[in-house]
């Protein structure tokens, strides 16, 4: 008999700044922790995990939120919950995390690979969000005295002659060689701009750009990337997608130059490991990026990219944009997120 059992722990995140994006201005973050417990022993070892559904963008559906709040709290079967792992992705990868780090005992060690975390430390890039230009500027003048190699700045949200002015200052004081840029246009070019607006982009030594135009546009993404103005990284197209056989029509069709892999979003670890078969087969790049979880989450992609032996650039969060996040033991400086034991795990309660 399995004596597993699973409790659901809702926290609304709530941001320092509002966040924008070209589809919304965030303020608040609903996620989930998802404790897992083998009581027979009786031992009090709990295994965690993330489920963070993004609204707007998530293929959840609009009940999915109702039905874990329904769960909260209460210790069920882990048999009962199963199901869930094949209906929603986001809970999927929290399943996936919380049954693997209960297997290593409940030290907030998720992969096999990881005797312990301290060591672990991965390079990643600066998100400056949406703002106005003045704002925009200022978080990219802190992201470069910072030290960061590389800035990702999200585009779409403002006047697009202001967004030229902000990457001809960034290009006045770091030159290609000196400094990465990666864009994100969160779909928000159209098929009649996007070429020009690339071209316009592409005197700036951009590395890549993230969907310049909406999801499910194959025959036009497809165009854009063959010509390669600007090489391009797909996001939001790879969501929702589930067989094998649909990741594969993906890049045999629109042929980018990199995919960028969400854990939460696309259905968990697993799923992210057999993405990345497939572009070993089709020669196509990637890297991996969080999407506004916890520092649990966090930690999480963390150990997977230490594992994975990346050595591009990622885009992992810091864990700095909350006011109320778990205390965890992952630091930030000069580029990169590492795990510091000296600081002890906070409660998830």
């Amino acid at each position: 008999m399995d004596f597993t059992t699973c409790t659901i722990i809702p926290r609304l995140l709530h941001f320092k700044k509002p966040a924008g994006t070209s589809r919304a201005i965030l303020r608040t973050r609903q996620v989930y922790f998802i404790v897992m417990q083998n009581n027979q022993s009786g031992s009090d070892l709990a295994g965690w995990g993330e489920i963070a559904p993004l609204d707007g963008l998530s293929p959840e559906d609009e009940d999915f939120h109702q039905k874990l709040k329904n769960l909260a709290g209460k210790k069920l079967p882990a048999a009962k919950m199963l199901p869930l792992t094949q209906q929603y992705p986001s809970f999927r990868f929290g399943w996936e995390a919380a049954k693997a780090d209960l297997k290593n005992g409940g030290k907030r060690i998720w992969f096999d690979q990881i005797p312990s975390p301290e060591g672990i430390e991965v390079p990643i890039n600066g998100l400056i969000w949406m703002g106005t230009k003045d704002e925009m500027y200022v978080r990219i003048k802190e992201k470069l005295e910072n030290g960061y190699p590389c800035l990702k700045l999200k585009i779409g949200g403002i006047d697009f002659d202001e967004e030229i002015d902000l990457l001809r200052f960034i290009r006045s004081q770091f030159s290609e060689q000196d400094l990465e840029l990666r864009l994100d246009a969160n779909g928000s070019f159209s098929k009649t701009n996007a070429r020009e607006r690339l071209l316009r982009l592409s005197e700036f030594g951009i590395h890549s750009i993230e969907q310049p135009i909406h999801a499910n546009q194959w025959e036009e993404m497809a165009r854009l990337c063959d010509e390669n103005i600007i090489p391009i990284a797909l996001d939001e197209e790879l969501i929702g997608l589930k067989s094998k056989k649909e990741k594969e029509n993906l890049l045999i069709s629109i042929r980018p130059q990199y995919l960028i892999f969400k854990p939460s979003l696309i259905g968990g670890i697993a799923e992210t490991h057999e993405y990345i078969e497939l572009c070993k087969q089709t020669n196509t790049e990637w890297w991996i990026t969080s999407a506004l979880e916890s520092n649990v989450g966090l930690n999480i992609l963390t150990q997977l990219c230490y594992t994975l032996q990346v050595d591009k650039v990622q885009g992992l969060g810091t864990g700095k944009l909350f006011t109320n996040n778990i205390d965890s033991p992952l630091r930030e400086s000069s580029g990169k997120v590492f795990i510091d034991n000296s600081t002890s795990w906070g409660s998830i309660q």
